[in-house]
């Protein structure tokens, strides 16, 4: 079956996590293929990366909007490679990436969104989170930093912080990576056995793994109470990276479509002139 067989509309209606209905993570396979075939997969990527282009490009021109494209994921489900492929080659300037790691000094004294506002795309602007304020109802409530009486109203303050953003122009996407234990088992093993990668493994993560039916609860608590209309949460198969890729970028690709991002008028006398 060709990617061609899964429409835009049909894709983004089976990922998303619809507000007010029940999930249940188990029910979406890590390594489904979505009806794609790998080779055709690829080559359709390329496709619609140039059409991200051509949208992303407007979006800075104009200059009145943003989108902000949350990735979560357990470690090794491959939030860096999913950048890495479905945004090279797009204009850098109109780019920001930013990852959130355990507050320090002026973070730690502030409430735990402070540091995240901050890290928000500016007008013109796509923004990247390689995790983000959802690690403060996970990480955060699986290891018990926090009592249940903080973390679970944390669902609340997440919801208005980014209905907050949508209102004042911030179109926000979030996807959560979906990787099998067994999947992140051998990613973690290739980490430890190609000295190129070893920098990635930390032995925390032998120590994440063992709490993975906690992490699995907490992520599906978070995606239930926060996937929202404005602010939707995506559960995309993540063992196959190129499933993967592909549908992230036909997300993004598909909310940048909605904005309809316009090129501003020309100034007045530019058409036709001869530049000397």
């Amino acid at each position: 079956m060709s990617t061609k067989a899964t429409s835009h509309v049909s894709l983004i209606e089976s990922l998303r996590v619809h507000p007010g209905k029940p999930l249940t993570l188990s029910h979406h396979d890590p390594a489904a293929t979505l009806g794609w075939e790998k080779e055709a997969a690829k080559v359709e990527l390329v496709d619609v990366k140039a059409r991200i282009d051509v949208l992303q490009r407007r979006l800075y021109a104009e200059e009145q909007r943003s989108l902000l494209l949350v990735l979560q994921a357990m470690d090794a489900a491959g939030k860096d490679g999913t950048i890495r492929n479905i945004l090279a080659g797009l204009n850098p300037a109109g780019i920001e990436v930013s990852s959130f790691r355990v507050p320090g000094g002026p973070e730690a004294q502030h409430d735990y969104l402070w540091r995240v506002h901050a890290e928000t795309p500016a007008k013109g602007m796509i923004g990247i989170f390689n995790r983000s304020h959802y690690e403060d109802v996970l990480v955060v409530r699986v290891k018990g930093f926090v009592p249940k009486s903080v973390w679970s109203k944390r669902y609340g303050h997440i919801k208005a912080f980014e209905e907050l953003l949508t209102d004042e122009g911030t179109t926000v996407v979030k996807c959560y990576l979906n990787l099998s234990e067994d999947e992140q088992r051998k990613r973690l093993q290739e980490r430890v056995d190609d000295p190129e990668k070893r920098w990635k493994f930390r032995m925390g993560d032998l120590e994440d793994r063992k709490l993975w039916p906690e992490y699995q609860k907490a992520y599906k608590d978070a995606l239930v109470h926060t996937s929202t209309d404005h602010a939707p949460w995506y559960v995309v198969p993540a063992d196959r990276n190129w499933v993967r890729n592909l549908a992230v970028a036909k997300i993004l690709l598909h909310h940048l479509e909605e904005m309809k991002p316009k090129l501003p008028p020309d100034e007045e006398g530019v058409e036709g002139l001869i530049v000397t």
